[in-house]
């Protein structure tokens, strides 16, 4: 009978998948097939842990299968992300008509990531005041045990390594090995080396015109062949959402949200605050926030629903470059430089949280204005060369507790509830990227506001 549960859930599935496709063949636009996704698959995660529980045979193991179309759609998305990270970069020095622009992209992008995840870090800390959390003592169950086992292999690896050493270790000694993602720095470390040829570039163009010309061409191809299998990729989206958001209902904890309840809200709330202080930034930088969430739906669906900010890479640079008017050079030192610094949720407000929750637990002063401080900066310098994937919210704050000398544990506690906070996390990040390519575009003059003000002009234009 279990078999045939198993079965009956999968056809489910299957019918759902089917109506999408049929959804795609009558060309309905791509937001509405990813907004309903969305939907489907809460509705449909909902369904089978009411009927079936959450830890069960049917449930497990229908989910298995359901993952070949969920995780299958993130691991194409992460097979991207070097290549792309690569041209892209490269791409924007070729693209330069000069250099006088490469200073105040490159400074403006990086102070709009850093300095946000400094104000996120307020905002993580002032939540944890607000909801009398610092101090507060979480349960310890046997997933909670194990997880703070593994921690504890985990910060072993790090806890002798200091931030100038983290510093060091962003710059690539092999990399072959980094664009093969061997470390937890090499997406920074691709960065970096990215950065030195497209500067390397600039220096043979200036005494060597038509080699240069010749690598420009060769880099737009290698561009334009990996933005089509971006789009290629971008068209599975909607059934790697109702996938992975069917995973995430179907087997949430629902008991450990309620016990856990405040610290998630909590979180929620600090999150919530932080997208309200990009919506302000952006009256600065003179966008419409109502204009700019309609055409950033599609992304950050995906970047809740994925957890993974690197995944989202693709979908991001095309949401800015076709939908936001943001100019291609921008976007793509934006959009790469965003997963792997200043991450506003993973590294700014989560890491924050941990250290205002447990700081008195070791008799420090967590309302010191010093402190407070402090722990602004760790999580600031801290947040450089943070994995956009699963797992880069638990470096960021193995690295941040460690340099403030305090326990990890508290990072195994929360493990229960780290699925969905996760998701607003990831949220959060993505919609930094974009801020920073907005605010820099426009900076330089180079943000097409016809591109931003069209409805017409949607990631849904290609897909």
């Amino acid at each position: 009978m279990t078999n045939l549960y198993i079965l009956l859930v999968l056809t489910v599935f299957l019918a759902i998948l089917f109506m999408f496709y049929r959804m795609q063949k009558k060309h309905v636009a791509f937001s509405k097939r990813v907004f309903l996704a969305l939907g489907v698959g809460v509705i449909f995660g909902t369904v089978i842990q009411l009927v079936f529980e959450r830890e069960s045979v049917v449930t497990t193991k229908a989910i298995d299968w359901i993952n070949i179309a969920g995780n299958g759609y993130v691991s194409l998305l992460q097979m991207l992300i070097m290549p792309l990270i690569f041209v892209s970069i490269v791409g924007a020095f070729t693209k330069l008509e000069g250099t006088k622009n490469l200073g105040k992209i490159s400074v403006t992008v990086l102070a709009t990531l850093l300095i946000t995840t400094a104000a996120s870090a307020l905002i993580g800390i002032l939540s944890v005041f607000l909801f009398k959390l610092q101090g507060a003592e979480f349960t310890k169950g046997a997933a909670e045990t194990a997880r703070i086992a593994d921690l504890a292999s985990r910060q072993e690896l790090i806890q002798d390594v200091t931030i100038p050493q983290q510093i060091v270790s962003f710059i690539p000694t092999n990399i072959f090995a980094d664009l093969s993602g061997t470390r937890a720095t090499s997406t920074i470390a691709v960065v970096v080396f990215s950065t030195f040829v497209g500067m390397a570039y600039l220096g043979v163009k200036r005494k060597s015109p038509q080699e240069a010309e010749f690598f420009a061409k060769l880099i737009e191809s290698l561009y334009k062949i990996t933005m089509r299998i971006v789009t290629l990729v971008l068209r599975l989206t909607p059934y790697g959402i109702v996938a992975l958001m069917t995973k995430v209902l179907a087997t949430s904890n629902f008991q450990a949200l309620v016990n856990l309840g405040k610290f998630v809200l909590a979180s929620y709330v600090a999150l919530i605050v932080v997208f309200l202080m990009h919506m302000v930034i952006l009256l600065f930088a003179k966008v419409n926030p109502a204009i700019y969430l309609q055409k950033v739906f599609p992304v950050l669906s995906f970047a809740f629903t994925s957890r993974s900010s690197a995944g989202a890479l693709p979908l991001n640079i095309e949401t800015q470059t076709k939908a936001l008017g943001v100019d291609e050079t921008t976007a793509n030192f934006a959009g790469s430089f965003g997963i792997s610094i200043g991450q506003n949720g993973c590294a700014g407000v989560y890491p924050a949280m941990l250290a205002a929750i447990v700081a008195p637990t070791v008799g420090m002063d967590i309302f010191s204005p010093m402190y407070i401080l402090t722990i602004m900066a760790v999580v600031t310098i801290s947040s450089f060369g943070v994995a956009g994937v699963g797992g880069g919210a638990t470096f960021a704050s193995l690295i941040v507790l460690g340099s403030l000398d305090l326990p990890v544990e508290i990072v195994g506690l929360v493990i229960s509830v780290e699925p969905l906070i996760d998701m607003a996390r990831t949220t959060v990040n993505v919609n930094d990227s974009m801020l920073a390519g907005i605010v820099t575009s426009r900076r330089i003059g180079e943000l097409d506001d016809r591109v931003l003000n069209d409805p017409k002009a949607v990631v849904s234009s290609s897909l």
